[in-house]
């Protein structure tokens, strides 16, 4: 992850959302959901890539903020 992207994990029967660097999450929540909103919404504010993890703690999601930033050349 690049300095200042923001990541969406699970730990502690929790989701968060933590920007690259920070040592603790700047948010939690009871449901995935509410984590991506928010983390999505602090990547927009941001300008850096949302990199969403699922529960085992592999990456399932990254999404580039704005997305003329985005280095692929595809949809999506």
């Amino acid at each position: 992850m690049t300095k200042g992207d923001v990541e969406t994990y699970h730990e502690d029967g929790q989701w968060k959302d933590r920007p690259e660097g920070n040592e603790r999450a700047s948010s939690t929540h009871d449901t995935k959901a509410d984590a991506v909103a928010a983390g999505r919404d602090m990547a927009k504010d941001r300008g850096v890539e949302h990199v969403i993890k699922k529960e085992d703690g592999t990456i399932g999601e990254k999404n580039t903020y704005p997305r003329s930033r985005d280095p692929r050349d595809i949809e999506g």
